[in-house]
């Protein structure tokens, strides 16, 4: 596996946690820098934690997550979603209960768009690649992604205020559809 084809992998799994993040921020949740990093750091760290769990894990997790991954990030994404949308309908202060950069919904978030992952780090197990340099690499550019991503999303707050939580939590919910439809219909 060569250093571009593990970089185009990553990029792919980043996806998810940089749309994350950029709802994060178009929310209003990363308006200075440690709930940025926070955020960012988190989802690299899922990112890198989760291949080398599924390198580990062998074949008997994977087919067992393989039957219900896609209806976890589905369930997960959809729930914090409805909390985003909920909050960007109430006042104009934000709902610390549902601040992604916080606590169990950092958590929540940092699980569901990382379970493909799992998969990847099972599947390099099978290609007889060690894990430490792609799951670094992962990692290292989930993390990149997701902070330029809550950059974008304080400029979208600024711009369009309280609506964009709004836009945030139906984002969720979409990657959560998408995940469930890819592995349904593939």
């Amino acid at each position: 596996m060569t250093f571009f084809e593990v970089l185009l992998i990553a990029v792919g799994l980043s996806m998810d946690a940089m749309v994350v993040s950029l709802c994060a921020g178009a929310g209003g949740y990363t308006t200075s820098l440690r709930p940025a990093l926070r955020i960012s750091f988190a989802f690299g760290f899922f990112q890198a934690i989760m291949p080398v769990l599924g390198w580990f894990a062998g074949s008997v997790v994977s087919a067992w997550a393989a039957g219900i991954d896609h209806w976890l990030a589905f369930g997960l994404l959809a729930f914090v979603g409805v909390r985003m949308i909920r909050s960007g309908l109430r006042a104009d202060e934000l709902d610390p209960s549902c601040d992604p950069t916080r606590g169990s919904t950092l958590i929540v978030l940092s699980i569901a768009t990382s379970i493909d992952a799992l998969a990847v780090g099972f599947s390099i197990a099978l290609l007889s690649v060690p894990i430490l340099l792609p799951a670094l690499l992962i990692g290292a550019v989930t993390f990149s992604l997701s902070f330029l991503a809550t950059h974008m999303g304080r400029r979208l707050n600024r711009r369009f205020g309280k609506r964009m939580e709004i836009v945030g939590g139906l984002m969720l919910g979409l990657i959560g559809l998408r995940i469930l439809l890819a592995h349904l219909f593939a």
